[in-house]
């Protein structure tokens, strides 16, 4: 049953959001303040306290949401959605640029939420434990683990930035339009625009300096292009 936590200082909110979460076998847990929403998620319980995902209000005391998004990104890839009180388009473009993972401008329906979520979750576990590792030049992808080495070293990738870049790397040289990439990587449920694929490869391409492997075409999207050092079917490292 998937844990969720939600950082949002209203305290009518949560109580009937984790009775209804309880119909979809989702268990739903509050912090009314950053500052207790941080420490349970830095708490025991394993990876990211023990939670599989996490909802934050942008209007919040101590700091705003987007700061709160900031922060916990330093330290986890949990996937994030974000809650918008204006749902203006520049709080989304933040948000998204700061790690988040989605969005849902207030006031909702409970039930898109629980579709968001939905979402988020079933990308992060879509990788088979037997899928191939990636190996290109300087760049290593390993789908069972979520994992991505640049020239040996671990690169921290949030849900989305791993997504795509497996997504890219997987038929390496094609071009993704970017509607391509939002219908794969987002689905339908939630409200797209092009602007977010721009935020998430710009976030990819300074993580994975000085490695220039994702190239802009011109009015057609984006692609990986980079040499492969091994074939794809090597799934498994050499001892």
């Amino acid at each position: 049953m998937p844990r969720i936590l939600l950082i949002d200082d209203d305290a009518q909110l949560g109580p009937p959001l984790a009775a209804y979460f309880q119909r979809f076998d989702m268990t739903l847990e509050c912090a009314l303040r950053p500052s207790t929403g941080l420490a349970l998620l830095r708490g025991g319980g394993g990876h990211h306290g023990g939670f599989d995902a996490a909802i934050l209000d942008v209007m919040l005391p101590e700091m705003d949401g987007f700061e709160l998004c900031r922060t916990i990104r330093k330290e986890s890839d949990i996937p994030i959605i974000m809650l918008t009180a204006r749902g203006e388009v520049m709080d989304r473009v933040v948000g998204l640029e700061l790690g988040a993972d989605d969005y849902l401008p207030k006031p909702f329906e409970p039930r898109e939420l629980v579709a968001r979520l939905q979402t988020v979750l079933r990308r992060r576990s879509t990788s088979a434990p037997a899928a191939a590792r990636l190996v290109f030049d300087g760049l290593v992808i390993d789908p069972a683990t979520r994992s991505v080495l640049r020239g040996g070293d671990v690169v921290e990738l949030t849900g989305t930035e791993f997504d795509l870049l497996h997504l890219l790397a997987r038929d390496a040289g094609k071009v993704f339009s970017r509607d391509d990439i939002l219908n794969q990587l987002r689905g339908h449920e939630a409200e797209l625009y092009t602007r977010a694929v721009d935020i998430v490869v710009s976030r990819l391409r300074k993580k994975l300096e000085p490695l220039d492997c994702i190239k802009t075409l011109r009015n057609a999207g984006y692609s990986l292009a980079v040499g492969r050092s091994q074939p794809a079917t090597d799934s498994k490292p050499q001892p």
